[in-house]
């Protein structure tokens, strides 16, 4: 999720854990806890935009990582909290939870989370978008109210723990609405006798009620989208997978790990004589006519020393706003424009 959303969520767990001994500054050491995982992403300047999504969401996402970074975290805790009763055992489990509780809610969302690492295999519900206001908004709310009681100290836990099940629920209902729209998708490829080999069904930007399906037929993927405020038939979008465009490439090893990082939902197209790689996963940004720009996409090229790179293509700021846009339409059941 967004920085800020396991901010709220570290916050509300060390407020849970030791509010009552050191009320706000608890839910501070929390929010430590809630942000330490994500530093992964600093990986981006020390190395190439590959690797770091390759190491993004791995050790700093994991059990291990969160049980000895409670012991590390937690003695720096208790030492400059002892004099306020502040145990050891407390400083573990603060950080424990704030460091795990933040990688259990990655795993609801699209990327995947090696929760197992070393383990490489990503955990992904993909239920929820990384950025939600439906989940963070009402959590919010209750952990500031919380914040507020500084005498009241049932009040205080209790508008906490108000926030922490009104959040969590929310993530249950998620996994419903992810099942209900699954089962819509798979409805609606048998009524058009579309045979398939594997689908992966996500929430579309900032919200719950429009959802995507990513669908492999044998030759091409498609794409098509369900909202729970239409009773529009669901019309998939065809994409040519186009993995001859490749051609004795598709064994290099900057291919595979592209691959691994689309979890195998990708297609290769040719623009100006330019090969580029598609990551369905997160969907189409832009598309005019028969140009398609997908939100993630990378251009292959030769480098200096004649290897084979590859470059993330940029996206325009105001595609992202059209996308909003076309979102908001689409939930409602009209055509984007």
């Amino acid at each position: 999720m967004d920085s800020l959303t396991q901010i709220v969520l570290g916050g509300a767990v060390g407020n849970a854990l030791l509010g009552r001994k050191l009320k706000n500054k608890a839910v501070f050491y929390g929010a430590i806890a809630g942000t330490i995982p994500d530093l992964d992403v600093l990986a981006v300047f020390f190395t190439d935009p590959i690797s770091a999504l390759e190491f993004h969401r791995g050790i700093t996402h994991s059990i291990l990582f969160a049980i000895f970074g409670a012991f590390f975290f937690g003695y720096l805790l208790y030492a400059f909290e002892k004099k306020r009763g502040v145990t050891y055992e407390e400083g573990g489990w603060l950080f424990f939870w704030g460091l795990f509780t933040h990688a259990l809610l990655d795993v609801f969302t699209t990327w995947g989370t090696r929760v197992l690492w070393p383990m490489e295999y990503p955990f992904a519900f993909k239920s929820i978008f990384v950025v939600d206001p439906f989940y963070t908004l009402p959590f919010a709310f209750f952990l500031i109210k919380s914040m507020w009681e500084k005498t009241k100290l049932d009040r205080r836990m209790r508008l906490n723990r108000w926030g922490l099940y009104i959040s969590s629920a929310y993530l249950a209902l998620t996994l419903l609405l992810k099942a209900v729209a699954f089962y819509s998708f798979t409805d609606a490829l048998d009524q058009q006798h579309t045979p398939y080999k594997t689908m992966s069904v996500k929430p579309t930007a900032l919200n719950t009620v429009l959802w995507t399906a990513i669908v492999e037929t044998k030759d091409a993927f498609l794409i098509g989208e369900y909202s729970f405020f239409s009773d529009e038939p669901i019309e998939f979008q065809t994409y040519p997978k186009n993995h001859n465009l490749i051609g004795g490439l598709e064994n290099h090893d900057l291919v595979l790990r592209l691959v691994k990082l689309s979890e195998g939902y990708y297609t290769f197209t040719e623009q100006n004589n330019e090969f580029y790689f598609n990551d369905l996963r997160f969907g189409v940004l832009r598309e005019q006519g028969d140009k398609v720009q997908f939100a993630f996409s990378y251009q292959f090229y030769i480098d200096e020393q004649g290897e084979l790179r590859v470059k993330e293509v940029e996206k325009d700021k105001r595609d992202g706003v059209k996308l909003l846009k076309s979102i908001w339409r689409k939930i409602w059941g009209f055509k984007a424009d």
